[in-house]
């Protein structure tokens, strides 16, 4: 074993005392820190707010203290087609209903995932990462389609947020806290007890988290009415109508034709094939489907949705060399390489290889700047606020889009009749630790 010697630390103060610079960099840093002294302020010639294909949005969201940006992401593109469908300059859909419903269900997930393990040891690596985190905020865009199709979408004003909603950190310790109880209750039970008793105990359980949502979220509409106003002042009352037939009226968007393509350049991930994750889902037994692709096809995809007038949710490695508060996406935004003299080497298939990277937020696209043909830079929606960036909007070159974009979410109609096929095959099975695995 070879332990760090003084002579070691001689040698290594010899090399940084020699680098350029090294007291008027380090006086900058430890004074403004990172960001300030890395910034790149070309940037902001670059990345400008102007885009030659721009589709119109509502206002900014907030997510807040919360990780539910997968669900505002999906809000975000469903509450276009009701302004549309109702002719109204502005209106969201609430998050916090969705969110109800998939902490109710991803218990339930969790809790028929324990009985299906049963007999694994605690230590395996199953039972330990099904115990890390049994109902956290992230998810896929397959899980919020899961929860609409079954639960359908009210209006904002229909169930607005609560405290909890926008910081969900406290009530989600507490779930967890009873969830790992109740799976070592049915761990314990099912060496006396059959399934169907154990299938009990956790009927029995679910009304205990049902009972706490309902005191942290409020309890969900059954049937609802919607007033507003349109742009023409018209005044609208939508009355006594379940939030599914809200969803099918009002949204009517055929969620079985939205698919996700994932870019993973990885050696175990040819493209032109079709993945699952295990025990990655949250209405059981649904799970989620990928389709792998080059990422210049994804590109191919988003623009011909953007063109017709519909904007893309996707999901990336959101804080992967940006800057939050000038909203810019872009591998050049920070200039660490000449701040610390290093070069950052791994590509993207190195990084999702040795956990340097994976999809962290999901976010929408609604606009992209093309030169001849070709996109340089695309419109983000965040939901974040109005704060970052321009108004809320964050703008990403293409470069960062190569190396850090990793699912987009497309109208099947797009796709060649080769990939619908592989999309359609029997999909290959990853691991549930696989970082294709990672929710927004």
């Amino acid at each position: 074993m070879k332990e760090i010697t003084l002579t070691d630390l001689e040698r290594f103060e010899e090399y940084s005392s020699s680098l350029p610079n090294r007291k008027i960099i380090a006086d900058s840093v430890i004074n403004n820190g990172i960001l300030a002294a890395s910034r790149n302020y070309e940037k902001e010639r670059e990345l400008t707010k102007n885009y030659s294909l721009e589709l119109d949005a509502g206002d900014v969201t907030n997510q807040k203290q919360s990780g539910r940006c997968w669900m505002f992401a999906a809000t975000n593109l469903m509450r276009l087609k009701v302004m549309k469908n109702l002719n109204l300059g502005n209106m969201e859909l609430s998050q916090n209903y969705p969110l109800f419903y998939d902490k109710l269900e991803k218990s339930n997930y969790f809790l028929e995932n324990i009985i299906a393990t049963r007999d694994e040891k605690t230590s395996s690596r199953v039972v330990s990462y099904l115990l890390t985190a049994p109902l956290g905020d992230g998810g896929q865009f397959d899980m919020f389609a899961s929860l609409v199709k079954k639960y359908g979408v009210v209006p904002k004003i229909c169930m607005p947020e609560t405290a909890t909603s926008s910081k969900t950190m406290l009530m989600n310790n507490f779930l967890t806290k009873k969830l790992r109880e109740y799976a070592y209750i049915l761990r314990e039970e099912h060496k006396e007890d059959d399934i169907t008793s154990l299938r009990n105990l956790k009927d029995n359980m679910l009304k205990e988290i049902y009972h706490i949502l309902v005191l942290c979220l409020g309890k969900p509409p059954l049937k609802f009415t919607f007033e507003t106003r349109d742009l023409k002042n018209n005044f609208i009352r939508i009355e006594n109508i379940t939030p599914q037939e809200f969803f099918a009226k009002y949204v009517a968007m055929n969620l079985d034709s939205y698919i996700s393509i994932i870019n993973a350049p990885t050696d175990d991930k040819p493209y032109n094939r079709s993945f699952t994750v295990k025990f990655l889902g949250n209405i059981y037994p649904d799970t989620v489907k990928y389709l792998n692709l080059p990422i210049e096809r994804l590109k191919e995809l988003l623009i011909a949705q953007l063109k017709d007038g519909e904007p893309v949710w996707f999901g990336s490695d959101v804080g992967q060399f940006s800057d939050r508060e000038k909203g810019y996406l872009s591998v050049d935004a920070l200039d660490v390489k000449s701040l610390f003299n290093t070069e950052f080497k791994l590509d993207k298939k190195a990084r999702l290889d040795y956990g340097e990277s994976l999809m962290t937020h999901a976010m929408v696209f609604t606009g992209v700047n093309l030169v001849d043909g070709k996109p340089n830079r695309y419109k983000v929606e965040n939901s974040w606020g109005k704060e970052p960036g321009y108004d809320g909007f964050f703008a990403m070159d293409d470069e960062w889009f190569n190396e850090y974009v990793y699912q987009i979410v497309i109208d099947k109609k797009y796709l060649t009749k080769e990939e619908l096929e592989a999309y359609n095959s029997d999909p290959i099975v990853l691991e549930p630790w696989d970082p294709m695995g990672s929710l927004a």
